[in-house]
């Protein structure tokens, strides 16, 4: 039987679709950890939810809450006269031993929380015995207790955008709009700078960073991407800074079709290794780009997601939707990638066979999944009709099974691959 996307669970506000939202419980970071048995999500308020999977029937996923803490508070940097948002950019997953272990990001500052199960003991009195009193100790509950065990500070002077882990586990990277920082997850007050495109004259600034990871295998090699629409892949062995990157994925763009906006829609949003490192994804505003590690001169794959826009850029760049940044993910063989769009809508595509899954991430009408022939021309949306407020900007796909989360607005969609029941609508 033929395997189908469908919905699996939704978490979240389940009132009306039409109720006024507030800005700090709208999703803003969704992250896997490495078994996918354990889902965090973060929000605009600084919150960290983390689900749990739970013992399902058979061939199906299924998802539980686990805990919930508050990582960042509002700051204010008082030097700059600078208000830091306590909305949380990224979340990552260190390795794991007794306990469970969270890296958590805002504009400037990364915080390492440890996440436990601790026992809640009470003390009952007990009858005397020879005359003497002895209390009992028993264990009443069991609650998962959230704490701060490294505060990683003061080491980027602009917006922190990506935070990654290191496959040996003991170290990760950091970047902001100029600059990539190396650090080791047991000392917080030194970190090492590998990438700085700081210009000595700030007037000079041509592109700056906009995401970064490292490889999934090789603990020497890190990528990142920029507002130019390429990206550079570096190699640690080679050289203290980074700076001249060992290999760059760049595709030049046709000078017949450069415009105002050609700039900005060439910006990368999020890139990704696959996981068996062998492919880079990447989203700019109007494409999905599938790189071969080994081939810098052209993408494998370019799919279109928002060429039905194009005539709009101009409204878009007026109400400022041209800046949003849609994140990508991949399978762990990179043979299926997944993005958001407007709408609500996600879009998943198997590059290989040619098939492309629109979802909608509607909480009425969640079943909403139709799949089609990519090879074919497909009915683009009407972009008069597109509620531009309505949009998934953060996906997360599993990383050992055909499962993924979707953020939309304050609402967290749960889907699998699976044999399609007879319930199960398209």
């Amino acid at each position: 039987m033929e395997n189908k996307w469908m919905f699996s669970q939704l978490f979240g506000d389940k009132t009306s679709p039409d109720a006024e939202v507030s800005d700090v419980d709208i999703v803003s970071a969704i992250e896997f950890d490495e078994t996918g048995d354990y889902l965090a999500v973060g929000d605009r308020g600084g919150r960290v939810v983390v689900f749990e999977r739970a013992d399902a029937e058979v061939g199906r996923s299924e998802y539980k809450f686990y805990a919930e803490y508050q990582s960042h508070e509002p700051e204010f940097d008082y030097l700059k006269s600078l208000e830091i948002e306590e909305k949380i950019n990224k979340i990552k997953w260190a390795k794991r031993n007794h306990a469970h272990f969270l890296l958590t990001t805002n504009d400037k500052t990364i915080k390492l929380w440890k996440l436990f199960e601790k026992k809640i003991r009470t003390l009952e009195r007990s009858d005397p015995e020879d005359g003497l009193c002895v209390p009992k100790v028993n264990t009443r509950e069991t609650v998962v207790a959230a704490a701060p065990r490294k505060v990683f500070s003061n080491a980027h002077a602009y917006h922190i955008n990506a935070i990654s882990l290191n496959s040996d586990c003991e170290t990760f990277i950091s970047a902001d709009d100029l600059r990539i920082n190396l650090w080791n997850l047991e000392i917080s007050d030194q970190s090492f700078n590998i990438v700085d495109i700081k210009p000595a004259n700030m007037e000079e600034l041509t592109e700056v960073i906009t995401s970064a990871e490292f490889h999934p295998q090789h603990c020497n090699i890190f990528m990142y991407s920029s507002s130019k629409g390429t990206i550079k892949v570096g190699d640690m062995r080679c050289a203290a800074l980074c700076d001249n990157s060992a290999k760059v994925f760049e595709e030049e763009e046709d000078p017949a079709s450069k415009s105002f906006f050609s700039e900005i829609i060439s910006s990368i949003s999020d890139c990704k290794f696959s996981g068996d490192g062998r492919y880079i994804l990447s989203r700019d505003y109007l494409t999905l780009k599938i790189w071969d590690l080994k081939n810098e001169s052209k993408p494998v794959k370019t799919i279109k997601i928002h060429d039905h826009l194009r005539s709009k850029l101009c409204d878009l760049y007026e109400n400022d939707c041209i800046f949003d940044k849609f994140e990508c993910d991949t399978s762990r063989d990179g043979m299926r990638v997944m993005t958001g769009s407007y709408n609500n809508m996600v879009y998943v595509y198997d590059w290989e066979n040619n098939v492309t899954t629109s979802i909608q991430a509607n909480k009425n009408f969640p079943k909403t999944i139709n799949a089609y022939d990519s090879s074919r021309k497909r009915q683009e949306p009407n972009a008069e009709s597109l509620d531009f407020g309505k949009k998934c900007l953060h996906v997360a796909w599993h990383p050992t099974d055909d499962f993924m989360a979707v953020g939309a607005s304050n609402n967290l969609f749960l889907y699998e691959s699976g044999p399609a029941s007879d319930d199960d609508s398209e």
